[in-house]
């Protein structure tokens, strides 16, 4: 698979590269395309690391016409002498990483611990846990429910906040793992009888999976922190990828409709335990539109039956990969971006889909917002406020080409041009990839973060 990158990247001679270690993060509410740009940038890293969230979120993949979508597994596994981690920070459901293994096992890419490290301090998603989930959004009243995916991922954040989670390195040790078990099915269970009058957890049916598990997985867990430090110190590019996106973030985004992790790229060390003084670069990755699934502010969102929203749905084939839901579809809000860029300290932008928007006579962009007569240039704390946020937009020219065969910036229409132009004179970061098409060669590498 690594011909393929080398069919589009230019070649870079070792004498150019520079170790580096690069963080890319979503400006938006997540679906911006990481995976693809991750995938880009492995070309060049030795290392990938995944730092925050769990099975909520996907990430999709089409190379050579194939198409890949993960959860947990980061997207770096494409490629062969690449050493994969999972963080302390992200939270791992042992059911859908095997799963993903098995699959790609089955399309001739065996995962084995050569490829792939578990952080020992990542905790587990447990059957309990989504139970939890999905009978706490049903108990919820329509228009008071997040819009959880119901993988138990807040519940699992909640425990591991409440000190009475389950790591990864507890499956070493089951004796332990028992214990944490039994104290935690005789709390959880409280919980689904009494106040949700839900099915109880069994405490017998989670062991023996969990037995199956830990033979499995043990072989994968180790101490993530000191393989990147081993890593650092014996000049490794190394990449670290997150979930979701900016304003999904627990702390920084539009609470309570968010994730329960931080997104933003100051959690890249904290969900891997890498000192902060060593990262270099940090992407955000920006579609060329707005999109968001589930509830929450939208302030840029076309409704349904809108013929452009519509069209952008159709086009950019805007589905969750993780739960099939129709993403919610709008024009670019640079609200929503110029909070990236102050949240993350971003470095470069990775522009994605711009060729959903070809054929679209007319653009808009979000400059700010109006909140009940008042001026905002930044997302309202308040959610109501944001909830009631109205986008002021600018317009300019769009383009009518097909660009999924352009291969270089100036190739593109004008109108194309003058679009990414405006997004680095609003954002004032430069972009620095930008993709034509879903395939992995469908992308102009304009800057290469591994690279000075």
């Amino acid at each position: 698979m690594r011909s393929a990158m080398q069919t589009f990247l230019y070649l870079i001679s070792d004498e150019e590269l520079t170790v580096a270690s690069v963080v890319v993060v979503g400006t938006q509410w997540g679906d911006e395309g990481k995976g693809k740009i991750v995938d880009l940038l492995t070309g060049h890293a030795d290392c990938i690391v995944r730092f925050q969230g769990g099975n909520n979120a996907g990430h999709t993949l089409v190379v050579e016409g194939k198409k890949y979508v993960f959860h947990i597994i980061p997207s770096g596994i494409l490629y062969e002498n690449k050493l994969c981690m999972i963080g302390n920070g992200v939270i791992v459901d042992p059911a859908v990483l095997l799963a993903e293994m098995d699959e790609l096992r089955s399309k001739g890419l065996p995962v084995t611990p050569a490829r792939l490290l578990i952080s020992e301090n990542a905790h587990l998603i447990m059957p309990y846990h989504c139970q939890l989930d999905q009978a706490r959004e049903a108990a919820l009243s329509s228009g008071k429910k997040i819009g959880t995916t119901g993988r138990g991922i807040g519940p699992c954040y909640m425990d591991k906040v409440g000190r009475v989670g389950i790591k990864a390195g507890d499956l070493l040790d089951f004796g332990q793992f028992l214990d944490k078990l039994q104290a935690n099915v005789e709390e959880k269970n409280f919980f689904l009888t009494k106040q949700f009058n839900a099915a109880p957890a069994s405490f017998d049916e989670i062991k023996a999976q969990f037995e199956g598990h830990a033979e499995r997985l043990t072989p994968f867990i180790g101490n993530v922190s000191v393989a990147l430090d081993q890593a650092r110190k014996a000049d490794k590019n190394i990449l670290f990828e997150g979930a979701q996106g900016t304003q999904l973030d627990i702390d920084h985004g539009t609470y309570p409709f968010v994730t329960s992790s931080n997104t933003v790229a100051g959690n890249a060390c904290i969900g891997s335990g890498f000192g902060p003084a060593h990262i270099d670069e940090v992407i955000g990755i920006l579609k060329a539109y707005t999109t968001r699934v589930g509830a929450g502010p939208f302030p840029s969102e076309l409704p349904e039956g809108d013929s452009v929203g519509d069209e952008l749905q159709r086009k950019g084939g805007e589905f969750g990969a993780t739960t099939g839901r129709r993403r919610r579809c709008g024009w670019l809000d640079m609200v929503v971006a110029n909070d990236a860029v102050r949240l993350n300290g971003l470095t470069g932008l990775a522009i994605t889909k711009l060729d959903v928007l070809s054929g679209q006579a007319k653009l808009k962009i979000g400059r700010s917002y109006t909140v009940e007569g008042k001026k905002f240039e930044q997302m309202p704390a308040n959610i109501r406020q944001a909830a009631l946020a109205k986008p002021v937009y600018e317009e300019i020219d769009g383009w009518s080409e097909d660009i999924s065969q352009v291969r270089s910036f100036e190739e593109l229409p004008q109108q194309a041009q003058d679009y990414i132009r405006r997004i680095e004179d609003i954002t004032g970061v430069a972009p620095i990839i930008v993709s034509v098409g879903p395939d992995r060669a469908e992308t102009l590498l304009l800057r290469n973060p591994f690279v000075k």
